[in-house]
């Protein structure tokens, strides 16, 4: 079923690239730019963003054949309207050295196993976790937000090698990391050429 766009939003995003060209970026990463921006009307987001095509690409793949969607907070889960998700917060509990955020990191990957795609929008320490664990994921958007441990915590995904979107500075949050999987969610990306249409 195609996605109906409110003239509200068209219009959002008209005035968006109105102030900022980003038809530098290659699709999926335009897309994932723009809809952050949107959530969170702050072009900033342009220069702060960490991602690669190649990496959207693939998990741009895995989420549409599937694969499970694991997010930190309700809030996230709250934001992604066209895909169900999974947050075990409600289940966790906190103890010496692990927070609630990441114990519901765990519990979550119990459940899910590896190939999944987490979206976290609010505990560096449910990110931190998520480093720990052997979670092979499609993908890790890692955009939490926060004074104490935010930008470390991005940082150290950035560093990790994994396929991720992240960014730079300490802001972040549920809306703008919602946004990010719902990029990849609502755009459609051509089928590659068959070799019969390729020789035409």
């Amino acid at each position: 079923m195609n996605r109906v766009v409110h003239p509200i939003e068209q219009e959002s995003f008209r005035r968006l690239r109105a102030r900022l060209d980003t038809s530098r970026f290659a699709p999926l990463s335009r897309a994932v730019v723009e809809r952050v921006i949107h959530s969170a009307a702050d072009l900033e987001y342009a220069s702060d963003l960490v991602l690669d095509e190649g990496e959207l690409a693939k998990a741009h793949t895995a989420l549409h054949a599937g694969a499970p969607v694991v997010v930190d907070v309700e809030m996230v889960a709250a934001g992604i309207t066209r895909r169900e998700t999974v947050c075990r917060l409600k289940d966790a509990t906190s103890g010496p050295g692990l927070t609630r955020s990441a114990h519901a990191i765990r519990l979550a990957y119990e459940e899910v196993g590896p190939g999944a795609l987490w979206v976290i929008g609010c505990a560096p320490t449910a990110l931190e976790e998520l480093l720990t664990l052997d979670a092979s994921p499609a993908l890790v958007i890692g955009l939490p937000v926060g004074f104490v441990g935010a930008a470390e915590s991005k940082a150290a995904l950035r560093e990790s090698g994994l396929p991720a979107v992240s960014n730079v500075s300490e802001k972040g949050g549920s809306a703008v990391a919602a946004a990010a999987l719902n990029a990849l969610l609502y755009t459609s990306l051509p089928s590659p050429a068959s070799p019969s249409e390729e020789k035409q």
